[in-house]
């Protein structure tokens, strides 16, 4: 099944500021969150985000926040626990997930709204945790799952279907 931007929504688990020091490769994680969120934001796809305990973990990062359009602060693990299904246009069962940690917001949320119906894909290089090995697991776990793993240029590319789209200069500066 190929993705399409009109019947795709773009989650963003937990890009916090003050979680992404402790993030393996951290800044490579955020700046490709920020280009998928930029990415959907010109092709007119709505972006959720969440933040955990920002209390603790403090907001979003600054970019991150600034391209979302709502943004659920929870305590669940699982945002689908939290609120985040109330957040979510139903005519958009496609979902393009994001986000950190890997193996435990990003894992149960990207499983929760697979159990609510949702179609999942996981964009794998704007994904992390603190450690390498455990992002690897729960990536592993979702492909078993039945969740798509895919990078932010392939969503792009997907998006667009061609080089005819009337975004596609904007979007390809992103990308490179």
């Amino acid at each position: 099944m190929l993705m399409n931007p009109d019947t795709c929504c773009v989650v963003m688990i937990d890009f916090q500021h003050r979680l992404m020091p402790a993030i393996s490769q951290g800044d490579r994680v955020l700046a490709q969150g920020v280009r998928l969120a930029r990415i959907a934001n010109l092709l007119n796809v709505p972006v959720i985000g969440t933040e955990q305990t920002p209390d603790k973990l403090g907001s979003n990062a600054a970019d991150i926040a600034r391209l979302c359009h709502e943004t659920l602060v929870k305590r669940h693990f699982n945002a689908c626990q939290g609120g985040l299904l109330d957040l979510l246009p139903r005519e958009r069962p496609n979902l393009v997930v994001a986000g950190c940690e890997a193996h435990v917001c990003m894992l149960q949320t990207a499983l929760g709204l697979q159990a609510e119906g949702f179609n999942i894909w996981v964009v794998t290089d704007a994904t992390g945790s603190r450690k390498d090995t455990d992002r690897e697991l729960a990536l592993s776990r979702l492909r078993q799952q039945g969740a798509q793993l895919v990078s932010v240029e392939m969503v792009a590319f997907e998006w667009m279907e061609s080089a005819d789209h009337p975004r596609f200069r904007e979007i390809l500066k992103l990308i490179k």
